[in-house]
């Protein structure tokens, strides 16, 4: 009986780390399988990329960019096969003799081995596909013209809107930022109230009135409808600075004071040097937002394709070149390039300040 309770607890501790081991496992699993969902349309998307035409064609052509495996012999190229074998196995096999019920084959891999005879429709058969990615797709679509423009001019017309997009919306937000979190003035509260309910206006309210505006000062046709606005802040950014700027100590604003330093002096030498993550995140975020915007390019500069940005732009490339996939997602492609790229160089700063502008103060 005494063994039999000290073994007890020893077999309790064994199941329940087994349990752990097999929650965290299930978990694992989980995430896993929602990764891969989330992930799969940019795994086609890259995948498609490096296809080639002629592999798109063919019905029953693998997921992966390949071409059809083929063997050359004696001066010739012929196609390579799954052929079954008397014994039940396939082998692969190159086609020599091509017939209505019977086919000639040789071992792919011994080409001098006697040749096989096969009877049945060659054409039912699986062919072999080699691995064959088509990186010529990619300086193709760069040379690719649409009305008015180049792959390339609309690559650079995004980066230039989310550029000055960033310089207007980081100045701006950080003045107002600063002045929420370190400043005292009347309705102080109230106004920030109603700066943070401003996210919550459906864009489609303001979209009317803002173009009208925009038609009767000439702004449309122009980028000025895209990157002047973003001179006069956000709701969004400004929440996130204002957040950062109040975990940084008052003290040191103090210590700034006593040295002799002014409100701007002590914006730019204590507030800013220690506000890069959040810096980063605001810069970050207007760059995907800006890079990925499709409305209000569309309706601003319709008449203008010299100009337009890669997310209205990439839709004539569909248009002109709908029978060659493989061009437009390597398009598609191209266009990610920009954005995603900058983010992972950026990630461990933009996680930092995603996780200080949270921070309650």
């Amino acid at each position: 009986m005494n063994e039999k309770r000290n073994q007890s607890p020893s077999l309790t501790r064994a199941q329940k780390r087994a349990a752990s081991i097999l929650a965290g496992a299930t978990v694992t699993l989980f995430a896993f399988m929602l990764l891969l969902g989330y992930i799969s349309p940019f795994i086609y998307t890259l995948s498609t990329s490096l296809k080639d035409k002629e592999q798109i064609s063919l019905p029953n052509s693998p997921l992966y960019p390949a071409r059809p495996a083929k063997m050359e012999f004696e001066g010739k190229e012929y196609e390579v096969y799954r052929v079954p074998q008397p014994d039940g196995s396939l082998k692969d096999m190159a086609i020599i003799e091509k017939g209505r019920k019977t086919s000639t084959f040789i071992d792919a891999h011994d080409p001098n081995a006697t040749p096989y005879v096969w009877e049945g429709k060659y054409r039912s058969l699986e062919p072999v596909w080699d691995f064959s990615p088509n990186w010529s797709n990619y300086p193709d679509v760069w040379k690719l013209e649409g009305k008015n423009f180049t792959f390339g001019k609309i690559i650079l017309n995004t980066f230039l809107i989310a550029v000055i997009g960033i310089v207007g919306t980081v100045f701006s937000c950080v003045a107002v930022a600063y002045g929420f979190s370190r400043f005292r003035f009347p309705l102080k509260n109230t106004l920030f109230l109603v700066l943070i309910a401003t996210i919550f206006l459906p864009r489609t309210v303001v979209t009317v009135p803002l173009y009208a505006f925009f038609v009767r000062i000439g702004w449309v046709g122009s980028w000025l409808p895209l990157v002047v606005p973003h001179f006069f802040a956000n709701a969004y950014n400004v929440f996130w600075l204002r957040q950062y700027f109040m975990t940084i100590p008052r003290e040191m604003d103090e210590a700034a004071m006593i040295d002799g330093a002014g409100p701007l002096r002590t914006l730019f030498a204590v507030i800013l040097p220690q506000a890069w993550p959040a810096l980063v995140t605001v810069t970050l975020s207007h760059m995907v937002f800006a890079w990925k915007d499709f409305f209000e390019p569309l309706i601003y500069l319709s008449t203008k394709p010299e100009l337009q940005p890669i997310s209205v732009a990439i839709q004539q490339f569909n248009a002109l070149y709908g029978q060659q996939p493989q061009l437009i997602q390597s398009a598609a492609v191209l266009g990610l390039v920009v954005p995603v790229l900058i983010f992972f160089l950026a990630q461990r700063v933009f996680m930092q300040g995603m996780v200080f502008t949270g921070v309650d103060k």
